[in-house]
């Protein structure tokens, strides 16, 4: 019943590339696609830089800036150290869990698609109106995301566009008549 979203992870960069609203009437929340996700608020950018380490992850934060509170959510991260304060409790948790920092008024939990290799490809967050979309409700729902994201993440190896080393086709020899 809430809106849920895929990233995809492109060098620095995570970009919302897919939706579904679950959500058919009353308080809905549905952003652009194709716009990269700001790391130090939105729990897609959080969950994605939990998968890094500490160092890796403020690199990244360091590059593209942190969001304000009077850009985004009151609970925005103002500081380097508090962005990784919640980077650790969501490393520790295993999933994102946000509340009021990408948006006033808008909770979300996110987790990352990891397969096998090792490194994320793409992040599945579920956001709604905190009104509705409580932590309680975010922690009931947190099984079900984390076992989507580990079936996605499963069944990218059968796509060619995840693979980190992509088969390219044989080189053809010359016709013969050099």
């Amino acid at each position: 019943g809430e809106l849920v979203r895929l990233s995809v992870i492109d060098g620095d960069r995570l970009t919302w590339v897919a939706r579904a609203q679950g959500a058919r009437q009353g308080l809905r929340y549905d952003p652009d696609m194709g716009s990269d996700a700001r790391l130090s608020c939105s729990a897609s950018g959080v969950a994605w830089l939990a998968a890094l380490t500490d160092d890796e992850a403020l690199a990244l934060l360091a590059r593209q800036g942190l969001g304000m509170p009077q850009d985004y959510g009151p609970n925005a991260p103002r500081t380097m150290k508090e962005a990784l304060k919640l980077i650790q409790a969501t490393r520790k948790r295993g999933y994102s869990l946000v509340v009021d920092t990408f948006t006033a008024g808008l909770s979300a939990i996110a987790a990352t698609v990891t397969p096998a290799h090792g490194a994320p490809i793409g992040v599945i967050t579920v956001a709604g109106p905190t009104v509705r979309f409580s932590e309680a409700r975010m922690h009931e729902l947190a099984p079900g995301l984390l076992s989507i994201c580990t079936q996605m993440a499963a069944a990218s190896s059968s796509s060619v566009f995840f693979q980190r080393t992509p088969s390219l086709p044989a080189p053809t020899v010359g016709s013969g008549r050099d």
